[in-house]
């Protein structure tokens, strides 16, 4: 079964307290920089004894904790945002650990008229749709759902906004998107692809397969996978989004089949870094043959700088599970890089 978003726990904790009439409240990150163990979006819902999320753990993680049960022990309703240090020099706001970033945390007691909204968006995330929630002290939780139409694939960011916003100062808002903010598309549905779909699947990726040859039987046993079609590769390009959350990874059934499809995607009207991420399985011999095809059918050195191969980091890998992880492992550091 497809992974959910990382934050569905955290929602779904939420609309059962508010739905039992215990009382919870939300601690969210909305800022960070530097070093903290909390990166924006971070997340938890906390009830008297129980909770779901992090926003980064620790001692500072705990404090939190004790604060929003008190808090909703208490009855007390009155939101706090308070901001994080993690340097020990800090003179004030230290958060008690010496990470070297900062972090604003957010401390929301819900309220048994939140549950409405806690319920859309555990409901949005669950079934994946598209959409985005804020909160604000004058208009409290809100969430404004896509159109049906629209949140069919959650491939592309509604509108262009970003994943993740926040205005500070005394009318503050925070805005985040529903859904996965990092899309994976897998060119190629063999024995590899089913091994890295298998490890992306804990790293809060959605995940499409294509291939081009029905009745494949790794395909067919990729339930890892949210989306699985079967294609013609002369026309993969219709089929990928571009964007900066969208990675590609072409490990077709040999080296024709991933010349087709890279001569398309390199040649993408989308701009000069249509994805995050675009690479291609295969020996360094492979890879050179299909950067030097590349050249020689007129694309630029610019664009074929783009293409990441033999794509996975060098860990000596072997097995299609240990390729998988070194191809993970290579995702997660373009996701991070600057």
């Amino acid at each position: 079964m497809p992974a959910s978003p990382r934050d569905l726990p955290v929602w779904t904790l939420a609309a059962a307290s508010l739905q039992a009439g215990t009382p919870v409240a939300l601690l969210c990150v909305v800022s960070s920089s530097g070093s903290s163990p909390g990166r924006q979006g971070f997340k938890m819902s906390v009830t008297a004894d129980d909770l779901a999320g992090s926003i980064g753990g620790g001692i500072m993680e705990h404090k939190f904790i004790e604060l929003a049960r008190q808090r909703v022990q208490a009855g007390d309703s009155s939101p706090v945002l308070r901001p994080q240090i993690h340097r020990r020099e800090a003179p004030t706001d230290r958060s008690g650990m010496m990470c070297s970033g900062e972090q604003d945390v957010l401390l929301w007691p819900l309220t048994a008229a939140d549950l409405p909204t806690v319920a859309a968006i555990e409901n949005a995330l669950r079934m994946g749709a598209r959409g985005r929630w804020s909160l604000r002290p004058d208009a409290g939780l809100q969430v404004q759902l896509a159109e049906p139409a629209a949140s069919a694939s959650s491939a592309t960011l509604a509108s262009g906004l970003p994943f993740y916003s926040y205005e500070p100062g005394p009318a503050w808002c925070y805005r985040e998107q529903l859904g996965f903010r990092d899309h994976v598309t897998i060119i190629g549905g063999g024995h590899v692809s089913l091994a890295l779909s298998n490890a992306l699947a804990l790293l809060d990726f959605e995940l499409t397969v294509l291939d081009d040859r029905p009745d494949l039987l790794t395909l067919a046993a990729n339930q890892a996978a949210h989306h699985r079609r079967v294609v013609s590769y002369e026309a993969i390009a219709a089929e990928i989004p571009s964007g900066p959350h969208q990675y590609v990874v072409v490990m077709t059934v040999g080296y024709r089949t991933d010349a087709l499809v890279l001569r398309q995607l390199l040649s993408s009207p989308a701009g000069p870094a249509p994805y995050r991420y675009l690479g291609v399985m295969g020996s360094t011999a492979k890879v050179t043959e299909l950067r030097r095809g590349l050249a020689e059918a007129g694309f630029p050195t610019a664009a074929i700088a783009r293409l990441r191969g033999p794509i996975g980091l060098p860990i000596g890998s072997q097995t299609p599970e240990e390729i998988a992880v070194s191809i993970a492992a290579e995702l997660i550091q373009a996701r991070h890089a600057e």
